[in-house]
């Protein structure tokens, strides 16, 4: 029903990091140019998910396909540190999940004028000029959802599965009566 695209988490590992140093040592892809942007861009491998680190040691792991396999990326990414000297224990470092981008497919055409009238102005953003999709804020759970005229639903701002199924349930039955 919901797909997973995007995993998105934090931690820190709590020392200061010389990211020159470090880009210039890394065992995997670094990119550091402190004049366009002042963390770096690791790669444990060419196809890995991204690690943002900042010279405050607080890293970002982005660009997951699951839960699981950000934990693993940040579990390689620890001892890949560690390794490396850059910290002197892999255990207390750390991480929790912040946001997870789901998707979905209603499999019907949706009318986005009637729509957001009906959901109510209140809940829900929809300037075509600007932005093909409708965004609907649900009232009692601080998510967004991106509603596509294709019926394609973009989910974002949770950071657990099960609620996410919870609010596409909801809002699938909300909309049943005005799918095309």
């Amino acid at each position: 029903m919901i797909n997973i695209v995007n995993v998105v988490g934090s931690g820190t590992l709590n020392v200061e990091i010389d990211l020159v140093a470090l880009a210039s040592d890394f065992p995997g892809e670094a990119k550091y140019d402190p004049k366009k942007y002042p963390g770096a861009y690791l790669k444990l491998n060419s196809d890995s998910v991204l690690i943002t680190l900042y010279s405050s040691g607080k890293y970002i792991v982005s660009g997951a396909d699951s839960i699981e396999e950000a934990k693993a990326i940040k579990d390689r990414f620890i001892s890949t540190m560690a390794d490396m000297g850059v910290i002197t224990s892999r255990n207390e470092i750390p991480f929790s999940i912040q946001n997870i981008v789901f998707t979905s497919k209603l499999g019907k055409n949706l009318n986005l004028n009637s729509l957001a009238i009906a959901l109510g102005l209140e809940r829900v953003e929809y300037e075509p000029e600007q932005f093909p999709g409708l965004i609907f804020r649900p009232t009692d759970v601080d998510a967004t959802l991106l509603v596509f005229a294709n019926g394609k639903i973009v989910l974002t701002g949770l950071s657990d599965v099960e609620t996410a199924r919870e609010v596409y349930m909801k809002f699938e039955t909300e909309i049943e009566q005005y799918l095309e």
